[in-house]
């Protein structure tokens, strides 16, 4: 099954995309440090006699074949990469630049990447970066962000909280904040919506118990729910307090959603630590699959 699971995200990535309809593809799925971790050389990320396969950080692509557009959601530190890897999987049907980039909150896996749109490096004009309040301020008055703002290698749209944003005919995304750690900025979510679908997009969190909605009652409402799944279990990080760096666990939303199982299949477990065996664990992947669930994978397509 995982080889046949395989081979159909190949094709998927390989082949002219069907139709004109909407969809959404996985540019990346690790957590904001990426994997390999830097200084980690636990079984994690160096497992003996294995080689270790890069994985992108957390991102994904909004395209609209009938208009040739698309959208991406947040600017990692892997951007450069996953744009090049986008346009071989489309085989360049799409410009170099999204028409667009939402970014949900200033943590270095969200928004860093905008730096490879500054003068040191593309240079480009006007890219639109779509930000809550909050993170809008912060781009216009913290340096390096704010040069990109100046030379107008940016230009921030506002959002506003469950507000949607129509970028086509048959496409909208609406933000709304959930609690985090808001150093800098809010933290969002998103509903990307299109056609007949609805995607949840929720890859940084507290905890559920924290948020003003119900996790069961935002996964019933939609199709896909992309969810934050950092962490797998709370003895993932010994050495440092988990209190930290605080996310839903994987086992307490699996517990959550127990006695709901036709919610199991919507559910997409996305922005893993390289700690969590999901990210890396063959083994731990299918046995998740097995219970219902989902594990996001790069490049997987979402129609």
């Amino acid at each position: 099954m995982a080889l046949v699971r395989t081979f159909i995200l190949l094709m998927l990535a390989a082949v002219p995309l069907w139709g004109q309809q909407p969809y959404i593809q996985i540019l990346g799925v690790a957590q904001d440090g990426g994997y390999p971790h830097i200084g980690c050389e636990k079984v994690c990320c160096a497992p003996s006699g294995q080689e270790v396969k890069k994985q992108f950080v957390v991102s994904l692509a909004l395209v609209n074949p009938a208009t040739q557009q698309w959208w991406l959601f947040e600017a990692t530190p892997d951007l450069k990469e996953q744009v090049h890897a986008f346009r071989q999987s489309t085989h360049a049907q799409y410009s170099f630049l999204p028409s667009g980039i939402f970014i949900s909150h200033a943590h270095m896996g969200h928004y860093a990447g905008l730096l490879q749109l500054g003068r040191e490096a593309l240079g480009s004009k006007e890219v639109p970066v779509y930000v809550l309040p909050r993170m809008e301020k912060y781009l216009h008055e913290n340096g390096p962000w704010s040069q990109l703002v100046n030379l107008k290698n940016i230009v921030t749209i506002p959002l506003k909280a469950e507000q949607p944003v129509a970028l086509a005919p048959n496409i909208s995304v609406t933000a709304f904040t959930v609690p985090h750690r808001d150093e800098f900025s809010e933290t969002a979510g998103f509903i990307i919506a299109f056609a007949d679908k609805k995607i949840l997009f929720v890859p940084d969190i507290d905890k559920w118990e924290k948020w003003n909605l119900k996790i069961e009652e935002a996964v019933k409402q939609v199709d896909y729910a992309l969810l934050d799944a950092t962490f797998y279990h709370a003895t993932e990080l010994p050495n440092r307090s988990m209190s930290e760096v605080p996310h839903p666990l994987v086992v307490e939303t699996l517990a959550r959603f127990e006695s709901k199982p036709e919610l199991k299949s919507r559910i997409y477990f996305i922005h893993f630590n390289h700690t969590n065996p999901l990210l890396w664990n063959k083994a731990e992947q299918e046995a998740l699959r097995a219970k219902g669930y989902n594990v996001a994978e790069t490049g997987m397509i979402l129609r």
